[in-house]
């Protein structure tokens, strides 16, 4: 073990009346002397053959008693002197290092001291981090590290956030994360491929990631200084949002933001080409029936007969020309159903029943897949595929999807990951894409299969040999696929819900840590990794971005849209209840902070 960087202070000594073990050990605290949940603490012991022993830990549960008193009424007679007893502070210490490694107990009577400097570092592992990312202060007011080769695929990947929504600040860490990873350094040369890209699923908040926050100040910029990090917003940041239902021009469905938006579809060229058809039937109970075989069959259809027809997208199949997907729902729904075609694109031993389920569910889909696969916007313009998801562009790809209907986020979540892994598998594992997915049990469930499903399955389980790094936040992980969330490195664990604690998925968190999830407040959270057997708590600071329009510092940026940028700003919709009455109570009228978020950062 490294010499003490720091001050030795003594704290107690191994306690005697308590089991003292290679892995768990208690220290009985001197009277002027504390220890705190989380605190580190090392004892050492000289063992002949080895030398001095060091064995450190974290401390899980303090205790706090009267010796002497036999009754619970013992205490109003010692607290007037008449009862002779000793106040007594025990503190559970769980092992996370013994150095050298000869497993043997602490002795009683050790002196135990809080480790610092050096001492904290090796006790933590971060001495033997050699890229380590800051993932927030500790209880000691000291940073806390996550180690990269964990996070980049070297030894493992993949990140797991759970938490209460609108409490455990999931989406605020997990930005905070990527920050942490872009702006550390750690990456080295490799931060100029590393990429993320984010579906936003809760409001507008993170259409303003690259914008400065309002309430950055001094006190916030020392917070991020203290973790080596810069107090800045994302410098590179793209933005897509779906297009504007009933507009023919392509503008994103957006109001907080419309300046730098890009709306994004899909042409039916594309479509049909690239074999979407079964991400429009993602629901978790599709592929339990048999109709999934009229799904494949019309795709195997569509990608062998289906021709471009001009520059907007439109196709031209069997001599009919189609423009819009209710007209691609009523041509394929005609060409099942119709006895003369219905072998040739259904299958040849299907019966209806199996074709009258599969046009149900296909005709259901036309309100929420509308906007977005069309075949009447010109994709003429000076970037060929501008209507396009494009990550390439930009170090942080923002993919807005709040305003879509749950089928149609499965849907984009589905095709853009699918194609992602693709461009991946092709260009090599030069570069890093760190994909963020909130609500990831609505898109892999621990129950049933989707094409969407198998497609994050595929990421978890060798994503990390193509430089794809998901980092998925939800509510609840035990409703999440298993081998998932068994595949993530790092588990990271916000506001827990009572009941949801006692799920055997947060197996890693100790008893304590179990009731602390809890109360947590936000900002707060609790961070599992591979080397580490205990979790560490650790507090993030504030985002140095906006989360919502009111917090944007630049009081020159603007929503609006010149005339200049009509092709890309959007339209703002009129407000439904502006005809309401309004009355003096119902203050929140004149609120102007339109970008309110479910999940607020804190």
């Amino acid at each position: 073990m490294p010499p003490s960087g720091g001050t030795e202070q003594e704290v107690g000594k191994v306690a005697g009346t308590e089991d003292s073990t290679p892995l768990k050990f208690h220290v009985a605290l001197s009277p002027d002397a504390y220890l705190q949940l989380d605190d580190v603490v090392s004892t050492r012991r000289q063992i002949p053959g080895y030398g001095e022993v060091v064995t450190s830990g974290v401390v899980t549960e303090v205790v706090a008693r009267h010796e002497g008193a036999a009754f619970g009424s013992d205490v109003f007679l010692i607290a007037d002197g008449i009862l002779p007893a000793t106040v007594r502070e025990i503190a559970e210490v769980t092992t996370t290092r013994v150095e050298p490694e000869c497993y043997v107990p602490p002795r009683p009577g050790a002196v135990a001291i809080r480790a610092a400097g050096a001492d904290r570092d090796a006790a933590l592992y971060f001495d033997k981090m050699d890229a380590r990312i800051p993932a927030g202060i500790g209880r000691d007011g000291e940073p806390i590290y996550l180690n990269l080769e964990f996070l980049d695929g070297t030894r493992g990947a993949h990140v797991s956030i759970s938490g209460i929504s609108g409490v455990a600040t999931k989406t605020s860490f997990a930005l905070f994360l990527l920050h942490s990873l872009f702006t550390s350094g750690a990456l080295g040369a490799r931060a100029v491929n590393a990429k993320a890209l984010i579906f936003s699923v809760k409001g507008e908040d993170l259409l303003f990631v690259d914008q400065p926050n309002a309430r950055l100040d001094e006190t916030l910029r020392a917070a991020y200084a203290r973790l080596g990090l810069p107090a800045r917003p994302f410098a590179s940041a793209g933005f897509y949002a779906p297009p504007l239902p009933g507009d023919t021009t392509g503008r994103p469905h957006v109001t907080g933001r419309t300046s730098g938006v890009t709306a994004f579809w899909w042409t039916l060229a594309e479509f049909c080409e690239r074999e979407l058809l079964p991400y429009v039937f993602a629901d978790v109970e599709d592929e339990k029936n048999q109709y999934t075989i009229v799904v494949h069959q019309v795709t195997s259809r569509l990608y062998r007969e289906a021709q471009a027809a001009g520059n907007d997208g439109a196709v031209a199949i069997d001599g009919a020309t189609i423009r819009t997907w209710a007209e691609m729902i009523a041509f394929i729904s005609e060409k099942v159903t119709d006895e003369a075609t219905r072998a040739h694109w259904a299958g040849p031993a299907v019966g209806m029943g199996t074709v009258n389920a599969f046009v149900r569910r296909l005709r259901s889909s036309q309100r929420p897949l509308g906007p977005l696969i069309r075949g009447d916007l010109s994709t003429v313009t000076d970037r060929p595929i501008a209507h396009s998801i494009d990550t390439l562009g930009q170090q942080v790809t923002v993919v807005d999807l709040h305003n879509l209907p749950e089928r149609a986020q499965r849907f984009v979540v589905g095709v853009v990951l699918a194609a992602e892994t693709d461009r991946k598998e092709q260009a090599g594992p030069g570069g890093l894409l760190f994909t963020m997915i909130d609500e990831l049990n609505k898109y892999a469930p621990r129950e049933g299969s989707s094409p969407i499903k198998d497609v994050l399955l595929d990421i978890a389980e060798r994503g990390r040999s193509l430089g794809i790094i998901l980092i998925g936040a939800q509510q609840t992980a035990s409703e999440v696929e298993r081998r998932i969330v068994s595949n993530s490195s790092i588990k990271i664990v916000g506001r827990l819900d009572p009941a949801e604690a006692g799920r055997p998925e947060y197996g890693f968190l100790p008893a304590s840590q179990r009731q602390r999830a809890t109360l947590a407040k936000p900002g707060t959270m609790f961070v599992s990794q591979p080397e580490i057997p205990v979790p560490l708590a650790v507090e993030f600071p504030f985002p140095a971005w906006a989360t919502r329009l009111s917090e944007v510092a630049d009081p020159t940026f603007t929503t609006g849209t010149s005339p200049a940028d009509s092709n890309a700003g959007g339209a703002a919709r009129p407000d439904p209840f502006s005809k309401l009455p309004q009355t003096q109570s119902d203050s929140w009228f004149d609120d102007p902070d339109d970008g309110a978020i479910d999940e607020p950062p804190f």
